[in-house]
């Protein structure tokens, strides 16, 4: 392990990222700016598209739970990802809903905030030593 990942996030939170992102927030709508993923646009073919985006949504939670995430928090995916899919059902608010409700990537914050609170004092150290590097840089420029 290289000193740039001393305490690397774990393989499934970071594939979760990388999900959430392609459904969430991976096309930038032009004139407007509004970042939509795979979600909105799937969403728009009625129930077939809602369908396939509950199912990648779920593949969020299974990597949460694989992660060792406690029920509690699993629950809250859930519930974010059952409320996507409610309103997507809905014609045309769920549409809207898509473009403003990111429910994949407040599982993943949620992802990230139980990661990075089990393991702070890693991550501290981590980041101390990468900073005591770069002013050593610093100075010898």
């Amino acid at each position: 392990m290289t000193d740039q990942h001393a305490h690397p996030a774990p393989k499934e939170l970071l594939q979760a990222q990388r999900l959430a992102n392609t459904l969430d927030t991976a096309v930038k709508l032009p004139v407007v700016g509004i970042e939509v993923g795979l979600d909105f646009l799937l969403g728009l073919v009625p129930v077939v598209g809602d369908a396939c985006m509950l199912l990648l949504s779920l593949r969020i939670i299974h990597l949460g739970k694989k992660m060792g995430m406690p029920s509690a928090l699993i629950k809250k995916m859930v519930r974010n990802a059952g409320i996507d899919m409610v309103l997507g059902f809905i014609p045309f608010v769920g549409d809207i809903a898509d473009i403003f409700y990111k429910a994949n990537r407040a599982n993943v914050r949620l992802m990230e905030k139980w990661w990075i609170s089990n393991n702070k004092q890693e991550v501290d150290n981590y980041a101390a030593k990468q900073l005591a590097k770069w002013e050593k840089n610093q100075n010898n420029i």
